[in-house]
């Protein structure tokens, strides 16, 4: 039976354009949600967000040529899986070498700025790297052309459970033997006029205006999510090549489970009952036993309905009594929503909190909704020997996905 491991992580964010620094932020409970400032239109309604800070992509390793050819989130792609690589030290054949990042929306800043460019200066002015730069594979494909990864490259689009799903196949894939490597994650940038509209008018965005009440996960004043935008980026490898190589790991990958509400097109089950099957599946790979000191990575979003059904799905998954023993965060209340790049981002947290001991708390939980009632590590981080820990990821389209990994 093989097994999957973490080597490397990569992340860019709105707490840090780096590793070091989201998770040293996450651990310390900074805010990345503050006034939008990437729009200036103040008929959408929506006055916050989670932006990247300081971000020039050339200072960041890219080269220009490669800035001008591609959208933002094929980017912040490239960035994330730089980073994830180089911390791996990895050395591999290329055909065992794969490439699983996916995006929820693809190029919205280059469609958008292309269709300006079409209706001002007519249809022969569009670039020819248009369709090149908003197709939703193109970020893994940058990925695999960068890092000459020649195995297999499966972008996922599943919307925000884009991310987790996509490291659950990749892990998927190496356990089959089809690589045994694969470089996966997500990647988000949505921080156009036409995304906060969108998601306004389906009332999933709060309006609030307090940067410290705005993302409340499990919260009886949250009123919806905060977008937010960037990259995060795995490099997961089969369990013996890394130890004859001496690799650094994380932890270990050793479930997952995914499933589908087939209910509504963006509210989940009310009662959590199919999350719980994709946690279930999940939790009962790893082999989760009452020995186990767990942490739960929420999805969290600080919409109404969300955080009621991920409540109740964990109680029908884990049981009562297990649901209320573990410790549960969500990164969203500091990094807002990343969409299809959340699971990824989040998962980084995960396993760094099984690797270091150390639960990033939820902050601003401060009046707790009676219906979200477990243990949500409220505004200051915990020490515990976490041995297992699960990192879930909701979509619209009813998409589940439950990453498991454990301490090694």
């Amino acid at each position: 039976m093989r097994r999957v491991v973490i080597t490397g992580i990569g992340a860019l964010t709105p707490i840090g354009n780096n590793v070091v620094d989201y998770w040293n932020n996450l651990k310390n409970g900074v805010s990345g949600i503050d006034f939008i400032k990437s729009i200036a239109d103040d008929r959408i309604g929506v006055k916050l967000d989670a932006e990247l800070k300081n971000y020039d992509p050339i200072a960041m390793g890219l080269e220009p040529q490669t800035v001008k050819r591609t959208d933002k989130f094929t980017q912040y792609a490239m960035i994330a899986a730089r980073e994830a690589w180089n911390d791996s030290k990895l050395e591999i054949e290329p055909e065992r070498l794969g490439v699983y990042i996916g995006t929820g929306v693809g190029g919205l800043w280059t469609i958008i700025s292309e269709n300006n460019r079409m209706r001002d200066e007519g249809p022969k002015w569009v670039s020819p790297f248009l369709i090149p730069s908003i197709i939703c594979n193109i970020a893994s494909s940058n990925v695999a052309i960068d890092l000459h990864a020649q195995g297999p490259n499966i972008p996922i689009v599943c919307a925000c459970a884009t991310s987790g799903i996509s490291i659950g196949e990749a892990y998927f894939s190496i356990l089959a033997g089809r690589a045994d490597a694969i470089i996966a994650g997500g990647t988000e940038a949505p921080m156009t006029e036409i995304a906060f509209s969108g998601f306004a008018n389906c009332k999933a965005l709060t309006k609030s205006t307090d940067i410290n009440a705005a993302s409340l996960p499990f919260d009886k004043r949250r009123s919806g999510f905060i977008m937010g935008e960037g990259a995060g980026v795995v490099v997961l490898e089969e369990y013996e090549h890394a130890k004859a190589r001496n690799a650094k790991i994380y932890a270990e990958i050793c479930g997952y489970g995914t499933t589908c509400d087939a209910s509504h097109i963006t509210a989940p089950v009310a009662d959590g009952s199919i999350i719980a099957k994709a946690i279930k599946q999940a939790v009962t790979q790893a082999h989760i036993s009452s020995d186990d000191v767990l942490y739960v990575n929420a999805h969290g979003t600080g919409t109404v309905m969300n955080d009621v059904a991920e409540t109740r799905a964990l109680k029908l998954a884990l049981g009562e009594e297990a649901a209320y023993k573990a410790h549960i965060s969500s990164n969203k209340s500091m990094i807002g929503h990343l969409l299809g790049a959340a699971g990824a981002v989040e998962l980084i947290a995960t396993a760094l909190t099984v690797h270091e001991g150390i639960i990033p708390p939820t902050i601003n939980l401060n009046e707790p909704d009676p219906e979200c009632d477990l243990d949500y590590t409220p505004n200051k981080a915990q020490k515990a020997d976490i041995t297992l820990a699960i990192s879930n990821s909701f979509g619209f389209g009813g998409q589940n996905a439950c990453l498991a990994v454990r301490k090694i």
